[in-house]
């Protein structure tokens, strides 16, 4: 059954994937069958359905394929060049890589995306073309516009829209998208024979009534679209990553993120070839198959069969579907895309991520959403930096005789003859090395005789940055008549210390390896450094005998 409903949901789901993406409505159809049965032979989750998903179709609009020499060929190019970087992408095992895109990113992102799916249709929904250089701006062109809108056309839309709201919370469920979209059809058809003009899918295209050939790519459009593809890669990837994170195997077998790469890279392949249009792991899909009652991936399988039955032969009856529907149709996708309340999650988690998924949602609005989400992973990159490099507290560590230690903030300037053990908490990069600096205590020609102590304790590597500054601290130290030591457990640390240059002026001597145990070396530290301070004390005792 879930087959069954999966198969007949996906033939208007897929005329409206292909309108969205600017291209022949029958391309959505042949990518979602195609996609859907390809990527569930190579799979590791279950229920992943392989078919359009709104992001990816919008980038796809964005690239402009009518431009090309052959439109249908630049299609074809397209899916199979995604293809070739996600299975790529899954060979070299980049699914540990999709946690670096940030919750902020995608919120904004995804957010942007529903918005633009709606906007994307008010030319069809309203039957007025308006004008602009971006989705925003043509909106706009239509609210200047209003008394423009056929009415017919928006009466057919908004019929769909208000059948598909109701008929979804019925016992019709994903079915209840079908016969809305049907019925509007039927609406619009009935205004045709009233010479209204009704814009239907045979008007545009012609739904073949046998599945297409094998097409072989362009070659000499792959330099234009490989930035393209690169992009729906990446989206679809991130989609799908979504959708094996949120439906486990119930068999309790393993799933693998990177298989599931390949696996959408196998359904962009066969998509491709067969004039499809770009797919992933489409999340409402795939919920459609898991919650349909569906047990393994031949419900896949299956609803690609009844998708290759409807497109033979109930061809006509596709061409009778209205424009406005699909639409519609499209309306309630990209509203439902829309999250108010993951949107709130982000922006209650603080400045930093808010601003990041703002900007990616501003962006995602008015620039190719191919540039949008990677410019949005840049600055939330950026902005992660500048926000670690300000979290850096370094605090004093006080060894009592009683074994206890305290943490105090530490003096401002070094005193002479102590001894003084400072605790960094933070990432220790080259951009928290200023803060660092800041936080340490100063140097000046009092500071005699007196060894400070710098726990490092946890960082991975150094850089040169933060080297350098360690090492001229350590000059500042020596110069006036005292010593900077460090404490670190990892061996990289030192010998980017010695590569550097750093040990030198640092010296060997006091550079200590932590062991296994816990504040152990930095207490053997810290005796050696007040052995160091009294014998200095007593040779400068003896000298003024």
């Amino acid at each position: 059954m879930a087959g069954l409903v999966l198969g007949v949901e996906s033939v208007p789901d897929g005329l409206a994937a292909g309108l969205l993406a600017g291209v022949n409505p029958v391309a959505g159809l042949y990518s979602y069958l195609y996609g859907l049965a390809a990527g569930a032979l190579f799979t590791s989750t279950t229920f992943m359905a392989i078919q359009g998903t709104g992001a990816m179709a919008i980038i796809v609009a964005d690239v402009d394929l009518a431009s090309r020499d052959d439109p249908v060929r630049a299609l074809v190019t397209l899916s199979m060049l995604t293809g070739v970087v996600m299975i790529v992408a899954g060979l070299l095992r980049l699914g540990r890589f999709l946690r670096f895109v940030s919750n902020s990113v995608m919120t904004g992102f995804i957010t942007a995306v529903g918005v633009n799916i709606v906007l994307g249709q008010l030319d069809d929904l309203t039957g007025y073309e308006a004008d602009g250089a971006n989705r925003v701006l043509r909106a706009i062109d239509l609210l200047f516009n209003f008394w423009k809108i056929d009415v017919p056309t928006i009466a057919v839309g908004a019929t769909t829209i208000t059948l598909i709201v109701i008929l979804q919370r019925t016992r019709l469920g994903p079915l209840g998208l079908v016969v809305g979209v049907f019925a509007g059809s039927a609406l619009g058809s009935l205004f045709r024979f009233y010479d209204a003009d009704i814009v239907q899918v045979r008007d545009i295209a012609e739904v073949p009534r046998s599945l297409p050939l094998p097409t072989l790519p362009a070659l000499s459009d792959i330099a234009v679209l490989i930035i393209p593809a690169v992009s729906l890669a990446f989206v679809g990837l991130v989609q799908g990553a979504g959708v094996s994170a949120g439906f486990p195997n119930d068999d309790g077998s393993p799933q693998d993120e990177s298989q599931d790469f390949i696996g959408q890279g196998a359904g962009n392949l066969a998509a491709g070839l067969f004039q499809g249009m770009p797919v992933g792991g489409s999340m409402s899909a795939s919920s459609l198959m898991a919650t349909g009652g569906a047990r393994t991936r031949a419900a896949a399988f299956y609803a690609a069969g009844v998708m290759a039955v409807v497109i033979v032969l109930f061809g006509g009856v596709i061409e009778l579907v209205a424009m406005p529907s699909l639409a519609g149709l499209l309306m309630v996708i990209g509203v439902a895309t829309i999250k108010p309340a993951r949107v709130m999650s982000v922006a209650k988690t603080g400045a930093v991520p808010l601003t990041v998924m703002s900007i990616t949602f501003g962006l995602t609005l008015v620039v190719p959403l191919q540039y949008a989400v990677r410019v949005g992973d840049g600055i939330s990159a950026i902005l992660f930096v500048i926000q670690q490099s300000t979290r850096l507290v370094t605090k004093r560590l006080v060894f009592h005789d009683d074994g206890r230690v305290e943490e105090t903030d530490p003096p401002a300037t070094v005193p002479p003859d102590e001894v003084i053990v400072l605790q960094p908490y933070g990432a220790l990069f080259f951009a928290t090395a200023a803060t660092l600096v800041e936080q340490m205590p100063t140097v000046t020609p009092e500071s005699v005789n007196s060894a400070v102590i710098l726990r490092v304790r946890g960082a991975d590597e150094a850089g040169a940055t933060l080297l350098d500054v360690l090492a001229t601290y350590a000059g500042e130290l020596h110069n006036a008549g005292s010593k900077l030591v460090l404490v670190t457990d990892n061996d990289r640390v030192i010998r980017q210390l010695r590569v550097t240059g750093a040990l030198e002026v640092i010296g060997a001597g006091n550079v200590y390896r932590s062991s296994a145990f816990i504040g152990e070396t930095t207490k053997h530290a810290y005796g050696d450094a007040r052995s160091w301070v009294a014998a200095n004390q007593a040779d400068a005792g003896h000298g003024d005998a």
